[in-house]
């Protein structure tokens, strides 16, 4: 029988889990956190759908065509098609302007003419114009804008979470330094213990957000029938939520460590700027660069940015899953580690020293 089972003292585990449940349950209990989830939540699905329905939602122009000319314009996007028996029912609907224009047998190049009441319309002729041959040399694997905003979508989601649970642990850090609570806790668990369970409550927390977020975002995409989207999608969210559990790990013991070095409120902007900087970074860089494939190459391998770029790169077609993702996971493991006993010995060596702000070399030495 071990030492703890017979003392009757709880074990290392679950102390680290009653301080995570004190910090989830504090976090679910403030109205503030829930309602602006709540809202995060909504505007991300509302921007799914509305986006979904713009696209879907363009001005078919109306065309008249015969049978002759049918095949010329049925796979023209963007038309509304009104088949009639010859050329001159055909003229006649664009004179009562019930179409735009009619695309009727000719004597050109391409074989057809197109009839219009004033002016041409310059969107049919192009369609409809004799083109060269196009050779594409690097051939762009997703649209453009598309590309745009899920590169603005990830940065925002890593930015907003990390940002708001990291200083979430922060003021935690402070606040019981501030009102001397820390003095009592340290007198019954240790202070790993205690950054051990603040970690892994807001990790948690953060986890649940990015997890209602993918959920969001699936109903819309599946909702505005933009599945296509969903599948391309699939994999990079996966991803992004994984490279974000272990980066994230990563930030809170940072923000721990750093918020431990003040003891006011006021004073913790001195310590965890530099932090916040590393979070925003990904952000400007990933929409700035999403279509330069050697700036989201290093994105992808650099710890801090590694949760916003090797998705991006997933999901634009230039890195496969079971090759650059596990490396640069490897990576980040290795470097969650060092923060992790980089910051458990900061925090340890800072969390009982009151006052002014404790210097780095400092709080390293102990």
């Amino acid at each position: 029988m071990s030492t703890s089972n017979t003392t009757g003292s709880p074990s290392q585990a679950s102390l680290i889990w009653l301080v995570a449940e004190r910090e989830i349950g504090s976090k679910l209990r403030s109205k503030a956190f829930l309602i602006s989830t709540g809202i995060l939540l909504f505007l991300a699905l509302a921007a799914i759908v509305i986006g979904g329905f713009a696209s879907k939602n363009t001005d078919a122009m109306p065309v008249a065509v015969t049978s002759e000319t049918a095949s010329a314009v049925s796979a023209l996007p963007d038309l509304e098609i009104t088949e009639v028996a010859d050329q001159a029912a055909a003229e006649e609907l664009v004179r009562s302007e019930k179409v735009d224009a009619a695309v009727v047998s000719g004597e050109g190049p391409t074989g057809v003419t197109i009839v219009a009441l004033k002016d041409a319309p310059t969107g049919l002729v192009s369609a409809l114009s004799q083109a060269p041959d196009i050779e594409i040399l690097e051939p762009a694997t997703t649209n453009p804008l598309l590309r745009y905003f899920i590169a603005i979508a990830f940065g925002a989601v890593f930015m907003g979470a990390a940002a708001t649970f990291g200083g979430t642990i922060a003021q935690s850090v402070v606040e019981e330094k501030q009102t001397r609570v820390v003095e009592i806790l340290l007198s019954t668990i240790s202070a790993r213990t205690l950054l051990a369970g603040k970690v892994i409550g807001n990790t948690i927390l953060a986890m649940g957000q990015i997890l209602a977020l993918a959920a969001v975002a699936t109903i819309g995409l599946i909702a505005t029938g933009q599945r296509e989207v969903l599948s391309t999608l699939g994999a990079p969210i996966i991803w992004f939520a994984v490279f974000f559990l272990f980066g994230f790990i990563l930030l809170a013991a940072l923000f721990a460590a750093a918020a431990s070095m003040v003891s006011r409120q006021e004073d913790i902007g001195s310590t965890t700027t530099p932090i916040t900087m590393l979070i925003m970074a990904p952000y400007v860089l990933v929409i700035v660069f999403n279509d330069n494939p050697l700036v989201l190459t290093i994105m992808s391998y650099v710890p801090f940015s590694a949760p916003v770029g090797m998705p991006m790169r997933l999901f634009v077609g230039e890195a496969q899953w079971w090759e650059q993702p596990l490396l640069s996971l490897v990576i980040l493991l290795a470097s969650c580690v060092a923060a992790i006993v980089i910051g458990a010995k900061i925090y340890e060596n800072s969390l009982l020293r009151m006052g002014s702000r404790v210097k780095l070399g400092e709080a390293l030495r102990g």
